[in-house]
């Protein structure tokens, strides 16, 4: 899977001009994020790290990802509406999860009291590594979807134009046209701004409901500019903003500050460090709301580990896409195995495997972010901390995907410049509306490159660890 670039990894001087002109690019672009030191500020902010040259990517893998995405879509969707299966799945780790519980308690209130909210706007991001197996050839296997506050659309939307400046300074511009045009923030707006009409209000404003702590606020900012750019008004809030000054009327509409809200488009409230007492007070009164949620609970729920170990038992597709064969096989040949820690046989058995071969294996609790996974030795100790206790049900397990390192120059401020061993990961955006039982919108929406030093073994970009990319198609 090499990139036509070996020749360039070995010039020194090349590389060290490439890389002043490469930062230069970044921050002409606004690949930008705000600094640790100053991170509500933006009158000091600095590149978001990213990789010198673009990676290698299987072009039939990468179009193999963007096909099964409208299938994901709809999976997610079918699951966020059926209840039965997300209590029965969720059953064991809500015992044991503090998080997963309190947002699964207010799941079950707003269904109790009937869904006020009839549009639902899904965003959402699909993770894949290419899995070069026994016999070498590289297979594409999803390691999660993300279903609330997927981010890096916006930054990424920039990113393949610093690339195709690297190359042509180095004399690749033949390589440099073939970098694809990637534009997620537009696809994700196109998807507010549509749930946003459905609402049928234009006075209504769209809300992002952000972090304390935003280091991360040109990457929303990109979303934000193109539904500005479209005439629809945002406002940003935090958790706190909405307990204080948030309220419902008669009709379930929200107010914010006075404001009617029509569509709440979260990035926050994806950990439990996210929420307090009136955090918690604050989300129900949003998904009590008819304003439209981005993601719902029900949504949010669908994006846990467990569920996604759940999907990949036999026969559990079928049930939930009906008559849907082809999507049902597309969806199945992403799957890497995935285990079950549930308390019996079978949890007993998959956990002493786990033990005694800890290398063969990922464990996955039910968290977003990044940053959390266990491997290797960590794993081991824990599983066998927790081997005999229901807690062990709040994991999953999912065999640990080998795929082939390559070298790359990954640029942060204030770090020397050294070649690494890499490795990358692919996310593929998707966006889907649903008014009522009609599906009026499902597509894919651009792509996430994101490439890590070999000895990290998890964390995104957000997380410090990962760094942005541009494919190269091989």
């Amino acid at each position: 899977m090499a990139a036509p670039w070996e020749d360039v990894l070995r010039d020194e001087a090349a590389i060290r001009e490439a890389a002043a002109v490469a930062v230069d690019a970044a921050l002409l672009h606004g690949v930008l994020m705000r600094t640790e030191r100053e991170p509500n500020a933006s009158d000091v902010v600095n590149y978001a790290p990213f990789t010198l040259l673009p990676s290698a990517v299987p072009s039939a893998l990468f179009e193999q990802a963007y096909a099964v995405q409208q299938d994901f879509n709809l999976l997610v969707d079918a699951i966020s509406q059926n209840n039965e299966f997300l209590e029965h799945t969720l059953a064991s780790t809500i015992k044991v999860d503090d998080f997963t519980a309190q947002l699964f308690r207010i799941h079950m209130q707003v269904l109790e009291e009937g869904l006020a909210q009839s549009v639902f706007l899904g965003i959402n991001r699909s993770d894949y590594m290419f899995d070069c197996g026994v016999d070498g050839t590289p297979a594409l296997k999803q390691i999660e979807i993300n279903t609330i506050a997927a981010s890096f659309g916006g930054l990424t939307s920039r990113t393949a134009a610093v690339h195709g400046q690297v190359l042509k300074v180095l004399g690749k511009s033949k390589e440099a046209s073939r970098l694809l045009p990637n534009n997620p923030s537009k696809g994700l707006a196109l998807g507010i701004a549509k749930a946003w009409e459905l609402y049928g209000s234009q006075s209504a404003v769209v809300m992002f409901l952000v972090e304390e702590v935003q280091r991360n606020i040109f990457d929303q900012r990109c979303v934000e500019n193109e539904l500005w750019n479209r005439n629809i008004r945002v406002i940003r809030k935090r958790f706190r903003d909405v307990f204080e000054k948030g309220s419902l009327d008669d009709a379930k509409r929200l107010y914010v500050d006075g404001q009617e809200v029509a569509v709440v488009y979260y990035r926050e409230g994806y950990v439990p460090k996210n929420y307090d007492q009136q955090n918690w007070e604050a989300r129900l009164l949003l998904e009590r709301s008819r304003a439209v949620k981005c993601p719902d609970i029900a949504t949010q729920l669908a994006g846990t580990k467990k569920v996604q170990q759940e999907l990949s038992r036999p026969g559990t597709l079928e049930r939930l896409l009906p008559g849907r064969t082809e999507a049902v096989a597309r969806l199945r040949a992403t799957f890497a195995g995935l285990y079950s820690l549930d308390m019996g046989e079978e949890g007993d058995k998959i956990a002493a495997t786990a033990i005694a071969d800890p290398d063969r294996f990922v464990l996955k609790p039910q968290r977003e972010g990044g940053g959390n996974n266990l491997y290797g030795e960590e794993l081991r100790q824990v599983l066998e901390k927790i081997r005999d206790s229901p807690e062990r049900t709040s994991y999953i397990l999912m065999d640990k995907i080998k795929p082939q390192p390559a070298m790359n120059y990954l640029l942060r401020a204030h770090t020397p410049l050294q070649v690494s061993e890499c490795i990358s990961e692919l996310g593929i955006f998707g966006v889907y509306v649903r008014q009522g039982k009609e599906m009026v919108m499902n597509k894919a929406a651009g792509h996430l490159l994101r490439t890590k030093a070999i000895e990290h073994a998890d964390g995104g970009v957000a997380a410090g660890v990962a760094v942005l990319d541009t494919p190269y198609l091989v």
